[in-house]
């Protein structure tokens, strides 16, 4: 694997590649039963392929289950759109301290505007601090 000379590794070795992507007009109750189908706790939200939001199981929980009007709902009205993003070239360690200074759990990772990949705060424990208590969470299978 590639690495950087001091030891980082880039985060297109780190980031889970081809995220699920949906457009900002798709309805909220098909972005839940896509994130239940596919065990997943996010998708990013894009206009035409480009990346505009991301939205996460807690989104649908705090932001529209708990204000439910009965109408169909668009993903756009509830994903959260000011984005922090990297590149695949962003450094692991870079990565994680934006997450720190942020307090972000997940960052997009985009390249000419186009979601790639993302990148979570496991994978970056389990890249980071293997042996760490969030490392071995991160790996450990669903509750299910």
């Amino acid at each position: 694997m590639a690495t950087k000379k001091n030891g980082a590794r880039r985060i297109a070795e780190v980031m889970t590649p081809n995220p699920i992507t949906v457009e900002r007009d798709t309805r909220v109750d098909e972005v839940a039963r896509l994130m239940r189908d596919r065990d997943i706790g996010d998708v990013l939200v894009t206009d035409g392929g480009r990346l505009c939001g991301i939205a996460t199981d807690r989104d649908l929980v705090v932001r529209f289950l708990a204000s439910p009007t009965g109408e169909p709902r668009l993903i756009s009205e509830f994903c959260s759109s000011e984005l922090t993003t990297v590149s695949p070239s962003t450094s692991d360690y870079e990565a994680a301290e934006i997450m720190r200074s942020k307090a972000l759990r997940r960052l997009p990772v985009v390249e000419n505007g186009t979601p790639v990949g993302i990148v979570s705060i496991g994978d970056l424990a389990r890249d980071i601090a293997p042996k760490s208590v969030l490392a071995s969470i991160s790996q450990a299978p669903p509750n299910i």
